[in-house]
């Protein structure tokens, strides 16, 4: 790791994201001094840290677009970016499908052999398919026994595929049922926490909802969870969750692809999760 002077025989550089301090006999520092983090070369490594945190969400939401998208995405891109540390720290150990291969973890890419996985017998093979898919898990089959396989080769992942929530539509869903009421109810003290708690998870919010699109099958759903109120200073009530088409049509439930219904019934199971609790006083019934 490079360090940069810092004056008085000190020295500053990064490590794990962080900014540490050397002194003049070499001896890392267990914190930084105040006026070194503020002075000219700490503010500098500052601000590479924002870069490199900014990168960092970038390329998160970049690979999970790939997942949420459900198209083939060109093995070249792999190579492209493989040699960036942030990707591979993304990529590594999530389970693709190379077209014309089975399902593996990916572990490796080179421009000879093409792309490596661990299969499903824990031995690595390469293949050189020119695209490939990065699967949502609602639609891997053996999900479970993936994700024991994981657990047993020690493989985790930077984005999560394999321990993501996923969601199946209910058994007793009603034909005609335009939304899913699993989620009302939850409160928020005020309307900007709920947006807040949203935009924290990741997800958008426009008005009084709170938003999660996908591209599924060649259309654009997306799945809207009524976070309540107008006032964003008033108390809010969460109601429905409920999607609607590429048009702003809304949509019968049973009409809502896999990956648009499970992400839907992800977000709004976050947002409501982050709601207010009610703490019971003691002699309450249980």
């Amino acid at each position: 790791m490079g360090a940069i002077t810092a004056g008085k025989g000190y020295s500053l550089g990064l490590r794990d994201g962080k900014i540490v301090c050397w002194n003049a006999k070499g001896q890392l520092l267990g914190s930084v001094p105040k006026e070194l983090r503020e002075s000219e070369a700490g503010e500098q490594l500052l601000a590479v840290v924002d870069f490199l945190k900014a990168h960092e969400r970038d390329v998160l939401q970049t690979v999970e677009g790939w997942m949420l998208r459900s198209l083939p995405t060109p093995s070249a891109v792999l190579l492209s970016v493989w040699e960036d540390e942030t990707y591979r720290k993304a990529l590594e150990n999530l389970v693709i499908v190379p077209v014309g291969a089975s399902p593996g973890f990916l572990r490796g890419v080179d421009a000879k052999k093409g792309i490596g996985l661990v299969d499903a017998d824990g031995e690595t093979v390469w293949t050189k398919g020119e695209t490939f898919l990065l699967p949502h898990p609602i639609l891997l089959e053996g999900l479970d026994d993936l994700r024991s396989l994981a657990a047993e080769l020690g493989l985790t992942q930077g984005l999560k595929q394999l321990f993501r929530e996923v969601f199946t539509k209910p058994k007793e869903l009603e034909a005609d049922a335009g939304e899913i009421n699993t989620f009302r109810g939850g409160k928020f003290e005020m309307l900007s926490h709920a947006r807040g708690a949203a935009r924290s998870l990741g997800y958008r919010t426009s008005g009084a909802f709170a938003a999660c699109r996908v591209f599924e099958g060649g259309k654009t759903t997306e799945a809207r969870f009524w976070l309540g109120g107008e006032d964003p200073m008033e108390e809010a009530v969460t109601e429905s969750l409920a999607w609607v088409d590429d048009a702003g049509e809304a949509m019968l439930v049973k009409d809502v692809p896999p990956i648009a219904f499970s992400e839907g019934m992800r977000m709004a199971s976050a947002i409501y999760g982050r709601r207010v609790v009610e703490k019971k006083e003691e002699g309450d019934d249980v």
